[in-house]
């Protein structure tokens, strides 16, 4: 007698529906008090991102959605004077509050900032040794989320690493993700983001998965080291 097992497909994360207007004009709006809201919570999940990506002496490194800089700065210490961050961002805003963070810390030198879109990132290919995202992939569309990775495949160098830390659809949710689903499909102007899958996208776009760990703020957080092959 064979027994067949079925697995049930994945629930299918929401879908945004923000324009890139409507997504710079909010971050701008909040640039200021960014940290105050979400620093707290964020700030243990990208150092445990840091962690696994282990940024060395040298390296060239972009970071997508650096924000207001807490990461950059991190990154361009870890680099050296031989090596370069790369900060991409879709708000100007978000990134003056980056500039004067390196500026205070006499790492601007170590650092290029760039205002746009990682659906099309503005540098050459095989030019990165590693990628980082916090908190940054799940403000695109479904249907972008490969356009994204295929853009980080692109600029990394073979063997580069690409680190994605970001809230999770895995696993059962507790209430508060579903009343933060709730909250994003009626109030998409203010919760612009909602959980992913963000190793089955890693791997979907071609990267090999070498660690792969959930933590927990408030609501599930993957945290995935790839390597592009």
């Amino acid at each position: 007698m064979t027994i067949h097992i079925i697995t049930p497909p994945p629930r299918l994360p929401l879908r945004v529906f923000q324009t890139r207007d409507q997504t710079r004009a909010y971050y701008n709006k909040i640039s200021r008090f960014y940290d105050a809201l979400a620093d707290r919570s964020e700030a243990p999940m990208r150092k445990a991102g840091l962690d696994l990506l282990k940024p060395c002496a040298g390296e060239r490194i972009l970071e997508i959605g650096s924000g207001t800089g807490h990461v950059l700065i991190a990154l361009a210490k870890a680099v050296g004077s031989d090596g370069k961050v790369f900060a991409l961002d879709l708000s100007d805003q978000m990134l003056q509050i980056a500039w004067k963070k390196l500026d205070e810390e006499g790492l601007l030198d170590r650092a290029q900032l760039n205002c746009g879109d990682a659906t099309k990132l503005p540098f050459a290919g095989i030019s990165m040794d590693a990628v980082f995202m916090s908190f940054t992939l799940e403000l695109f569309d479904s249907p972008e989320i490969p356009k994204v990775l295929d853009e980080c495949e692109r600029v990394l160098k073979s063997g580069g690493r690409i680190v994605v830390v970001g809230m999770s659809k895995e696993g059962e949710h507790d209430s508060l993700t579903a009343i933060f689903e709730w909250a994003h499909r009626h109030f998409p102007n203010f919760i612009d983001c909602r959980p992913i899958y963000i190793q089955r996208a890693l791997e979907d776009a071609g990267f090999t998965i070498h660690t792969a760990r959930m933590k927990h703020m408030w609501i599930p957080v993957e945290i995935i080291l790839g390597v592009k092959p």
